[in-house]
C-alpha cells in the first residue's frame, strides 16, 4: 500500500472516533424513556420533567463554546476525554434522584455538559480531515448522535421493564462512558497543512471561504446572525418532538418505541443524506427545503396523529428535517468562516440551539398541562420554522476572499 492510500485510509479513523463518540452522546435523545416514570413515582408535571432536557441542551450548547476553544488550542484530546466522563458520571449520579433539583443537576448539567465537551471534538477534526467530503463526513459523525437513540430508546424501555428506571441509569451510565473512551482515542487532528491527494481548494463551491475568519470578526457579520435565529427556530421543532414523543405516542395510541425508531433513523438518514447532497447542491439549499418541509410537517403531524403509519411517516420526516440542520449548519460554519478556529465560530452558533432546547420542549409542556393536548404546539412550531426559513433568506455566503485555504 503507498502512502498516500495509506493515508487516506488512516483519515477514516478519526470518523470511526467520532461516530462512536457521538452514538453515546446520543442517548441525550432517549430522555424520554424516562419521563413516565419519574411522572409516576414523584408526581412531578410534565413541564418540571421537561426543565431536565431543556437544562440539558441549554449546558450542552453553553458548554460547547468553552469546549470549541480548548479543541481549537489544544485539539480534541481533552474535551473527549472530559465529555465522555461527565456523560457516564451524570447518569449514573441522575439514579440516586429523590428531588427534581439533584436530577436538573446530574443529567441537566452534567449530562448536559459532558455532551457539550464530546460533541465540540468530532466535527472539526472531521472537516479537517475531509475538506473535499465535509458535508457527507460531517453527516456520518453527527448521525451517530441521531442513531443513538434508535439504540437507547428500545434498550433502556427494555431495561426500565426489566430492572426499574434506576439501574437502567447506572447501566446507561458505565456503557456510555466506555463507547466514549474509545472514540477519544481515535479522534486525532490531521498535520499541519494537510491536504487530501488530489483537492483542489480553488475548485471548492462558490459558498466556501478561501480564508479562516476569526471569531471577532465572524461576530461582527450579519450573515452569522441570520443563521443563528435560522438554526434556532429551525430545530425547536424536532427538539419539541423529541421532548415529549413517548407520552406524545401513548397519548395518539401509537406504539412509542416504533416512533422512536422512525425517529432515529430519520435522524440519522437525513444527517447523512442531507450531508451529502450539501456537498452537490450547496448547504443553504439544502436547509432551505428541510425547514420547509418541516413547517408543513409538524401540523400534518398532530393531524394525522391516530393514523399509526401516517404517525411514523412523519415522525420520520420531522426527525430527518432536525437531523439535517444539526448536519448542515455545522459544515455551513466550516464553509462560510473556515476551520482555524471552527471550535469556538461553530460553538457561538451553536448556542441557538441552546435556546431552542428551551422553547422547543417548554412549548409542548406547557400547552399540555394548560390544555391536556398538543395540538397548538404543533402549530406554534410550524410557524416558528416559517420564520426560521425567512431569516435563512437572509444569509449570503462569503466571499472567496484570499487567504489561509482551509
Amino acid at each position: 500500500m503507498s502512502n498516500t492510500e495509506e493515508q487516506t485510509m488512516n483519515r477514516w479513523l478519526p470518523i470511526a472516533g467520532g461516530v462512536s463518540m457521538n452514538l453515546a452522546l446520543g442517548s441525550l435523545y432517549a430522555w424520554s424513556i424516562f419521563v413516565g416514570p419519574l411522572a409516576a413515582e414523584f408526581g412531578w408535571t410534565r413541564t418540571q420533567i421537561g426543565w431536565v432536557f431543556s437544562i440539558a441542551i441549554v449546558t450542552f450548547a453553553s458548554s460547547f463554546v468553552l469546549a470549541g476553544r480548548i479543541q481549537d488550542q489544544r485539539g480534541p484530546l481533552i474535551p473527549a476525554a472530559i465529555g465522555g466522563t461527565l456523560v457516564g458520571l451524570g447518569f449514573v449520579l441522575a439514579s440516586f434522584t429523590n428531588s427534581l433539583p439533584f436530577l436538573y443537576i446530574t443529567f441537566g448539567v452534567l449530562v448536559g455538559m459532558g455532551n457539550g465537551f464530546g460533541y465540540a471534538s468530532p466535527i472539526p477534526v472531521g472537516s479537517k480531515w475531509f475538506p473535499d467530503k465535509r458535508g457527507l463526513v460531517v453527516g456520518l459523525m453527527v448521525a451517530g448522535y441521531g442513531g443513538g437513540s434508535a439504540i437507547f430508546i428500545p434498550f433502556g424501555n427494555a431495561l426500565i421493564a426489566q430492572f426499574g428506571w434506576r439501574p437502567t441509569f447506572r447501566i446507561l451510565g458505565v456503557i456510555l462512558f466506555l463507547m466514549c473512551m474509545v472514540g477519544t482515542w481515535l479522534l486525532k487532528n490531521p498535520p499541519a497543512g494537510y491536504r487530501p491527494e488530489g483537492w483542489n481548494p480553488q475548485a471548492a463551491p462558490a459558498e466556501r471561504t478561501l480564508r479562516d475568519i476569526p471569531t471577532a470578526e465572524m461576530v461582527r457579520k450579519p450573515t452569522f446572525y441570520a443563521l443563528w435565529v435560522a438554526f434556532c427556530l429551525g430545530t425547536t421543532a424536532g427538539l419539541m418532538v423529541i421532548s415529549q414523543l413517548v407520552p406524545f405516542a401513548e397519548s395518539a395510541g401509537v406504539a412509542f418505541g416504533v416512533a422512536g425508531l422512525a425517529g432515529a433513523i430519520g435522524s440519522a438518514s437525513g444527517r447523512i443524506v442531507s450531508g451529502w447532497l450539501s456537498d452537490m447542491i450547496g448547504r443553504l439549499s439544502v436547509l432551505r427545503v428541510m425547514i420547509l418541509v418541516s413547517a408543513i410537517s409538524m401540523p400534518a403531524l398532530f393531524i394525522w396523529r391516530e393514523q399509526a403509519v401516517l404517525f411514523y411517516l412523519l415522525v420520520f420526516v420531522v426527525y430527518w428535517c432536525y437531523g439535517t440542520q444539526l448536519s448542515v449548519f455545522a459544515t455551513t460554519s466550516a464553509d462560510f468562516f473556515g476551520t482555524k478556529y471552527l471550535g469556538l465560530n461553530y460553538g457561538l452558533l451553536f448556542t441557538a440551539f441552546g435556546v431552542a432546547g428551551i422553547i422547543g420542549p417548554n412549548i409542548a409542556g406547557r400547552v399540555f398541562d394548560a390544555s391536556n393536548d398538543y395540538r397548538y404546539a404543533f402549530f406554534i412550531a410550524a410557524g416558528l420554522a416559517v420564520v426560521a426559513l425567512l431569516s435563512l433568506g437572509l444569509a449570503r455566503p462569503p466571499r472567496r476572499e484570499a487567504g489561509a485555504v482551509t
